[in-house]
């Protein structure tokens, strides 16, 4: 699908769609969604640059996914989204600026670009040319990494409290522990812990990418005559890397907080684990000495001194509840218990 976008009185405006795949003349940037090849070859023929297909964008290697060809400049990064069943999804994003016009080519949806076309619909105080348009879906696409990051941060924060049990109280002292809950899955736990250390990892790899397409902007921002817009520009772009340096960081940090709560679960279910055989080695021991007093009066010896004994059978009975008592109460006393 190709969106084309002009401006007026400040504004972003769609232009309608055309039965044939056309670029309107005053056209500053051309969405390409999923293009056929139709809409490429339309692209290309009033552009004048070759556009890069699905399996191109593809093959291209991280380091060189910047580079100019044909007075344009190519740009890729990988966005970042949340799918249907909440899964990250990555996939690279393609850039292009020729002739102060942009031209973006992706084959999925990240939300930060409809969020920015329904923000741009109404008048701006930012240039609304092809680089104001591209620094301005940028921004958009790092406030939403920064939402993304932040709802990771309350996960993380929410599957802390149930794996430790913790809960402050404003103004009261804090309850003594009782241990933690038993209706928490701990299985569960870690199937969040991991999905949320997927997408933050993933995040990092998609902060780090336009960080670098951030960072080629800049060089290029710095070869053109020195203007207003350009000065402009300039400044926004270093807003914008300090965003992404500090997102980055950020996503460092509750990759450190994800694999420390992963190392705590696991921990809580060797601990499980070792109770539950702790369990059944006190039981087995308990009930040594009474299998010890059975074991000896059901030998089949012809002579057994109590084997006539009027209350032989009750004094066995009595021998062997007495023994597990005591063993039982030397476990209780020593704490294995």
């Amino acid at each position: 699908m190709l969106s084309a976008y002009g401006t007026a009185k400040g504004c972003l405006i769609e232009f309608p769609a055309a039965r044939e795949p056309t670029v309107p003349e005053d056209s500053v940037w051309l969405d390409l969604v999923e293009p056929t090849a139709l809409e490429e070859a339309a692209v290309e023929e009033t552009l004048r640059i070759d556009i890069p297909t699905r399996e191109e964008l593809a093959e291209i290697e991280a380091s060189s996914r910047l580079y100019q060809e044909d007075g344009a400049a190519f740009m890729t990064a990988n966005l970042i989204r949340r799918g249907d069943n909440d899964a990250p999804e990555s996939s690279p994003v393609t850039f292009i600026i020729k002739d102060n016009t942009l031209i973006t080519i992706r084959y999925h949806h990240p939300q930060a670009f409809p969020v920015y076309v329904k923000r741009a619909m109404k008048p701006q105080t930012t240039a609304m040319t092809g680089w104001g348009i591209y620094i301005s879906l940028l921004e958009a696409v790092v406030d939403r990494a920064a939402d993304h990051l932040e709802r990771v941060g309350v996960i993380v924060d929410e599957t802390s409290r149930k794996t430790f049990g913790t809960g402050r109280m404003m103004g009261k002292r804090r309850p003594k522990r009782q241990g933690r809950r038993r209706d928490v899955n701990l299985e569960e736990l870690i199937e969040n812990i991991g999905e949320e250390g997927d997408f933050t990892s993933k995040m990092r790899e998609s902060l780090v990418s336009i960080g670098r397409v951030v960072a080629f902007m800049t060089a290029l921002v710095d070869q053109m005559k020195q203007t207003r817009e350009v000065k402009e520009n300039r400044a926004r772009i270093r807003i914008l890397q300090r965003d992404i340096q500090s997102l980055t960081d950020h996503a460092t940090f509750l990759s450190g907080k994800i694999s420390f709560l992963l190392d705590a679960v696991l921990g809580l279910i060797s601990i499980e684990q070792n109770g539950i055989i702790k369990i059944f080695s006190v039981a087995a021991v308990v009930f040594l000495p009474p299998t010890l007093v059975a074991s000896i009066y059901g030998m089949n010896f012809k002579l057994i001194p109590e084997l006539q004994w009027e209350y032989g059978y009750p004094l066995a009975i009595v021998l062997m509840i007495l023994s597990a008592f005591l063993q039982w109460l030397y476990f209780k006393r020593k704490g294995w218990l």
